[in-house]
């Protein structure tokens, strides 16, 4: 562990917390000190939820420390499952109560309460959050499934069964749960698309399901694994004991949309719709192929965040809007593999790391056009100057919309092309309004709601502050007037870039004072 300012992921226990409180009829009881308690503002504040996470504290406190704080967690666990009468049980520790090592789960396991009790054994000091909600869902899944399991052959299951049986083709959508980025809104897409081919939504899980629908999963035809770092394991487990097929595309973007739509009409047996058919389904290719995306073509962009929304901002960025990808990283260090692979195929190193300064770093040094990223990035895009989008969690409450904004289907294309174009199109018309602030007709009251109406002096002392940030030892450099005009009539969101550029190109010549001769130059030199 490490004290930091801000961290992509809580530790396990936030995970485990994640699937209890996406599903119905569940109970989590945690033994942790009241300092924990912390957490369910995640859900209240953040997601908005109506309600507080299912879950029960032991609260002890640190007079609890000398005396049997093991008959403080019996009596937790038996108030909790009086009062609250679940279908099934989580008991677990936190990262504080794992080093009193009273065993809750142990502890539980000896009442007997009468319903499923899952113990769940999450090392608070290796493992984080995304990882401890896999496990949690594996291991209820698991624990419930076991009298099946004892009847399972584990041989390969036929996704065609359905027309034998002269019923309609079901499926398991797997992994979505609150706190991710926009999984509600996915859902609600990918139900829709599915549903105009005729299949049929077996269960959704974690979110919304209850323990009782976790034990027909296996009376799906395929599992969907949407969002991997809380499924993989699970679709692993079932493919291994109950012989289930799983689609592993994730429908982001039109083309992975398509691939996803041609893999489960193949594997079902159903007739897979025209490729002519993305045209009128999403507005992204119509953008793609206008005279207006030819501005975007080329356009630098840096991608940070979970390992599946990273590895499909990539596919689309690249293979579908024409951007360049100058840099690709997540934080989840279980999907390493799979990013490095994506980051190879565009001939970059990938960047495995879950420190927020690195990261800033790393933007920094690719000098990108866009970043799309976590709200850490953003917050970081924003003192380098340079737009953001939010794509992944960790998210802040105005990522978490009231209207429909998904990130899968063909509507969730269109919802990326938004969310990425604007930002850079925004970026294009503050430019031109700075070009042209000292017309007559550029008063104040005509800056663009990115400027805040700001009078030109607080600008300037806006971006004096950028560039102090950005610049290296710049108190050896002095810009003269010209230099700082031509520098000002530079595109924001390179600016940084640009500065830099000629800062080391004056330094190398032994160049103490800039002017706008020294500028392009230094422009002449780098373009060679």
């Amino acid at each position: 562990m490490e004290l930091t300012l801000w961290t992509y992921e809580g530790p396990p226990h936030v995970g485990a917390m994640r699937i209890a409180t996406s599903m119905e009829g569940l109970h989590y009881v945690l033994h942790a000190p009241q300092g924990d308690t912390y957490a369910d503002l995640l859900f209240t504040m953040i997601e908005r939820c109506d309600r507080r996470p299912p879950v029960t504290y032991t609260t002890f406190q640190a007079r609890d420390l000398g005396g049997d704080t093991a008959d403080l967690v019996k009596r937790s666990i038996a108030e909790a499952v009086e009062r609250f009468q679940p279908e099934a049980l989580l008991v677990g520790e936190s990262c504080t109560a794992e080093l009193i090592q009273d065993q809750p789960g142990a502890l539980a396991a000896g009442m007997d309460l009468g319903i499923p009790m899952v113990s769940l054994e999450l090392p608070a000091y290796s493992k984080k959050e995304n990882w401890g909600a896999a496990e949690t869902f594996y291991q209820l899944v698991r624990t419930l499934l076991k009298s099946q399991l004892d009847l399972s052959t584990k041989k390969k299951r036929d996704p065609k069964e359905w027309r034998k049986e002269k019923r309609r083709p079901k499926v398991n959508l797997l992994g979505p749960s609150l706190l991710g980025f926009r999984c509600r809104d996915d859902i609600r897409e990918i139900t829709t698309l599915l549903g105009s081919f005729g299949i049929e939504v077996n269960v959704t899980a974690p979110l919304g399901a209850r323990p009782l629908d976790l034990q027909r999963l296996p009376e799906g035809d395929l599992n969907l694994c949407l969002y991997p770092e809380i499924a993989a394991p699970l679709c692993n487990w079932l493919e291994r004991n109950f012989g289930m097929v799983t689609v592993r595309t994730v429908p982001i973007g039109v083309g992975d949309t398509q691939a996803f739509i041609q893999e489960i009409c193949n594997l079902l047996g159903l007739q897979a719709p025209p490729i002519s058919t993305i045209q009128q389904a999403s507005r992204m290719p119509w953008y793609s192929q206008s005279v207006d995306s030819t501005y975007l073509t080329g356009k630098r962009v840096f991608i940070f965040g979970d390992a599946t929304h990273a590895i499909s901002a990539a596919r689309v960025a690249s293979r579908e809007l024409g951007f360049q990808v100058v840099g690709l990283g997540s934080y989840c260090r279980e999907l390493a593999r799979e990013v490095r692979s994506a980051a190879k195929e565009l001939g970059l190193e990938a960047l495995i790391t879950d420190n927020y300064l690195i990261v800033e770093q790393a933007m920094a040094d690719a000098a990108p056009e866009l970043v799309l990223g976590t709200q850490m990035e953003r917050h970081s895009a924003k003192r380098l100057g340079i737009p953001c989008a939010v794509i992944s969690a960790p998210i802040h409450v105005q990522d978490v919309p009231a209207r429909h904004s998904p990130q899968m289907g063909w509507e969730g294309a269109s919802v990326i092309f938004d969310s990425w174009v604007h930002p850079l199109m925004m970026g294009l018309e503050e430019h031109l309004i700075g070009m042209f602030r000292h017309d007559f007709e550029f008063i104040d009251g005509h800056l663009s709601h990115l400027e805040g109406a700001a009078s030109p002096e607080k600008k300037t002392q806006v971006i004096n502050l950028t560039k102090s940030e950005l610049s290296n030892n710049a108190e050896q450099l002095i810009w003269n007037s010209s230099g700082e005009l031509e520098l000002s009539r530079i595109p924001f969101f390179v600016r940084g870039k640009v500065r830099r550029n000629t800062e080391s190109f004056a330094r190398e010549r032994g160049i103490t004072e800039i002017s706008d001769e020294t500028l392009y130059e230094a422009k002449a030199h780098f373009n060679r």
